[in-house]
């Protein structure tokens, strides 16, 4: 299975859920990602709110790759800032937005 970092949001609860970044895995076809233990497959024609559901719970969910500039939110400046996982962290800083981290100084 392929990993790669991208950007988790919930949107069960509206428009600016809680939001993550952290290590996804997805299945050959892409059509099914997996993280911490949930499977979120792909919806099709699901209007702009969200691209994947949880399988296990319907939740919507809005699943990205991580952008170099950070702007991952689907809906800009509104939400808490996404919670980074410790195991992404450093790929995260390094190579998806090419600066230091700025909580290890």
């Amino acid at each position: 299975m392929k990993f790669r970092i991208m950007y988790l949001e919930d949107k069960s609860k509206g428009l600016n859920g809680p939001a993550r970044i952290g290590r996804v895995g997805s299945s050959k076809t892409g059509e099914t990602l997996y993280y911490a233990g949930r499977s979120f497959e792909a919806l099709r024609n699901s209007g702009l709110k969200a691209n994947f559901r949880d399988l296990e719970t319907g939740q919507p969910f809005w699943i990205a790759k991580a952008r170099k500039d950070g702007g991952d939110r689907l809906f800009k400046g509104a939400g808490d800032p996404a919670v980074i996982d410790d195991d992404a962290r450093e790929e995260y800083w390094a190579k998806i937005r090419g600066i230091p981290d700025p909580e290890a100084a």
